[in-house]
């Protein structure tokens, strides 16, 4: 790759007297984050998640009750999904810094919306695991995307005001969907379900074909060289990606088994605990919208996973519909801060020119807990319980808080600049 240093250090001919650019595209002379741009990418990601939401609570009952699945067989079907991301995710951050965001957002919808449309034409668990990894690349491409943009759209010192809003997009989606789902499926309408998530999908793509691309925003000096080749995983991301896994694995056993569980403890179905899941997390994400900058990455992460492994230790300790309600309470506020904080701290110090590498990292260890997650605690449903399921759940995220507790050094903010040397910032 070429050297950046030696770009920045020669201007351009005839310009000799130009204006630096600014350090992050997002800051605008009046500091503004929200803009109509803005609010474009997180309804296209609004849309996007719902239709991810709607099949959530919808899955499990339909491979376990229609398919004759076991517990095992729900995990792989539900995870399966989140390894068709794991696998296009590094390629995808590589993609967005390189080609552009918008091509992420709407091809990415599309793929993903499509292959949900095609559930409902099969009726066998092997084509349906295939279609569910067909749905997670398509997820891949358009969370880094989407991401990435809101991103570039924000001031850097707004960016986890920017997080928690985007992320109302996609906690909120995958919160209110399922009560959606499980309102079309009634007395099982499953084809419904599948039908209804595929065409919400379809409008986030078209959502994301109105944005403009954020890459052309880029000064220059700090795109991406044409010639190079980008590491698919970030270095700076790594960590904090490690204790994201860890952290959510605890969200992919909810998603996955609440549905079950809530029938055994005396509910109909899940659907007001997926409510009440999604009506704390967008209470927190709007009214605390400042609460990651203020409180700082590390501080925000860690009062994140505390509360979130009390949530879950709640359930576990507390087996009654009561006890669910008032663990997904407090598991809610724990989730609601945990992907703002630990993604801003994944993209302290990274330039613009890194930002979409830095965010298919990060968001490679989402996909990892979501599909590593239903499989192991399915696994630990079988063997043991829902109530042992949880606690097992929790002990993941006390592991993620030791983790984000223990020193590593990293660059603060202001200290990447686009003058550093290309090569010190990719990781194996």
């Amino acid at each position: 790759m070429s050297s950046v240093e030696g770009v920045a250090a020669v201007p351009p001919q005839g310009s000799a007297h130009r204006t630096p650019a600014p350090g992050h595209v997002g800051d605008r002379p009046d500091g503004r984050l929200l803009t109509a741009r803005f609010w474009l990418v997180v309804a296209s990601g609004t849309a996007y998640f719902l239709a991810l939401g709607m099949v959530l609570p919808v899955l499990p009952v339909y491979v376990e009750h229609r398919l004759g699945g076991s517990s095992l067989v729900v995990g792989v079907t539900v995870g399966a999904f989140a390894f068709g991301a794991v696998l296009l995710r590094p390629v995808a951050g590589r993609l967005g810094d390189q080609a552009g965001r918008r091509v992420l957002m709407a091809g990415g919808a599309a793929v993903a919306g499509g292959s949900m449309l095609l559930y409902a034409l099969t009726d066998a668990i092997v084509p349906l695991i295939a279609l569910r990894v067909l749905t997670g690349v398509g997820e891949a491409a358009f969370f880094v995307g989407a991401s990435t943009m809101v991103t570039d759209l924000s001031p850097a010192h707004r960016r986890g005001e920017a997080l928690s809003y985007w992320s109302v997009a996609v906690y909120g989606g995958l919160a209110f969907g399922p009560a959606v789902g499980e309102a079309i499926l009634g007395d099982g309408r499953y084809e419904a379900v599948w039908i209804s998530a595929g065409l919400a999908a379809l409008v986030a793509a078209l959502l994301g074909l109105g944005t403009v691309d954020t890459l052309h925003d880029l000064d220059p000096r700090d795109r991406p060289d044409a010639e190079g080749r980008p590491a698919l995983l970030h270095r700076g991301a790594l960590r904090p990606g490690a204790v994201m896994f860890l952290g959510l694995i605890g969200l992919a056993g909810f998603a996955t088994f609440v549905p079950l569980y809530a029938r055994d403890v005396g509910l109909a179905d899940a659907r007001y605990v997926f409510l009440l899941y999604g009506g704390l997390i967008l209470a927190v994400r709007v009214l605390g919208a400042r609460l990651p900058d203020v409180l700082g990455s590390r501080r925000g992460g860690s009062l994140a996973l505390g509360t979130g492994a009390a949530g879950l230790a709640v359930m576990a300790a507390w087996p009654s519909a009561v006890g669910l309600v008032a663990g997904t309470a407090v598991f809610a506020v724990g989730m609601s801060l945990l992907y703002p904080a630990l993604t801003t701290l994944a993209l302290d110090g990274v330039p613009d020119r890194e930002r979409a590498s830095a965010m298919g990292t990060v968001s490679t260890f989402f996909d990892l807990s979501q599909g590593v997650g239903p499989f192991a605690l399915g696994a630990v449903v079988g063997l043991a319980s829902y109530r042992v399921m949880f606690g097992v759940a929790a002990a993941f995220s006390i592991l993620g808080l030791g983790l984000l507790r223990g020193r590593v050094a990293r660059p603060g903010p202001g200290k990447a600049s686009p003058a550093r040397p290309s090569t010190g910032t990719a990781a194996a």
